[in-house]
């Protein structure tokens, strides 16, 4: 990966953190999410005007990118409910990290190098020790294990999905416009049909800046899969929990422990090991 590879993923996840906080702290996470999701569908169509549509061949890539992203925000909304974000988000994205390897190896053929791997593993290791919260805590309450692993293993598909999918769509721009207006849809849809719709036209002012965010966030990795290899550059965007937490500790004015420390040291070290891997 080179220099502008790495910093269009690390800001990716600052704005996918950002996001991803500004949803759980609403007071109806389900409908709000929905909301962003159904407004990056409108933001983005004077974009699609201007890209065109994406070529044919990644159109099966993108209603591949839609299901999945429906299954994984519904799973993580469960688990949030019953983890807390602050150990669900980062458990699952661990997890998102460690599938994305051998995933990659068997649909795309796509290796590794051994400081590729290193630095995958602190990834992960940094995510797990925010997991684990602070010393005493119960970290995974049973209940909510299975919507964690659901989580996980759809978010590292939807990962590999949209790297197939840009690639061969001849436009990063134009497969992510495309996408966002039909993950808009599908979530408008689902809500419609538990007859939920009203609360997420409630949401849709506040929507706009977390849609912006989004929208921007999901361009910048877009970009980066489209030549990128797909394991560091999903781990580098995972980053965004560690994002999270220093969000946290310097504008929240939020206290932290050793442990949380450690985990940011060590999603700082992988950081070169992913740039030359």
């Amino acid at each position: 990966m080179d220099t502008w590879q790495v910093a269009a993923a690390l800001i990716s996840a600052v704005l996918h953190a950002g996001w991803n906080a500004a949803v759980k702290a609403g007071s109806e996470p389900r409908a709000l999410m929905t909301a962003q999701m159904v407004a990056s569908a409108v933001i983005v169509l004077p974009g699609l005007a201007w890209s065109s549509l994406p070529a044919r061949d990644s159109w099966p890539w993108i209603a591949a990118s839609t299901s999945m992203s429906v299954v994984t925000i519904t799973a993580l909304l469960r688990a949030y409910e019953a983890a807390g974000f602050g150990t669900a988000y980062p458990v699952v994205r661990a997890l998102s990290v460690l599938l994305v390897v051998p995933l990659a190896a068997i649909l795309s053929g796509e290796t590794v190098s051994g400081y590729g791997l290193a630095g995958i593993g602190l990834v992960a290791a940094s995510l797990v020790l925010l997991a684990l919260g602070r010393p005493g805590q119960v970290a995974l309450p049973r209940r909510a294990l299975g919507w964690i692993a659901l989580a996980g293993l759809s978010a590292a598909v939807y990962v590999l999905c949209d790297a197939r999918g840009v690639r061969s769509a001849g436009s990063p721009w134009a497969y992510g416009f495309t996408v966002s207006i039909t993950n808009g849809a599908a979530m408008l849809c689902l809500q419609r049909s538990t007859g939920s719709w009203r609360r997420v036209a409630r949401h849709a002012i506040p929507a706009l800046p977390i849609a912006c965010a989004s929208v921007a966030s999901y361009l910048l990795i877009l970009w980066v899969l489209s030549a990128a290899p797909v394991a560091p550059a999903a781990a580098l965007r995972d980053t965004s929990a560690v994002f999270a937490l220093l969000i946290a500790i310097v504008w929240l004015k939020e206290p932290f422990t050793r442990r949380q420390v450690v985990a940011i040291l060590l999603a700082a070290a992988a950081v070169p090991l992913l740039r030359f891997s």
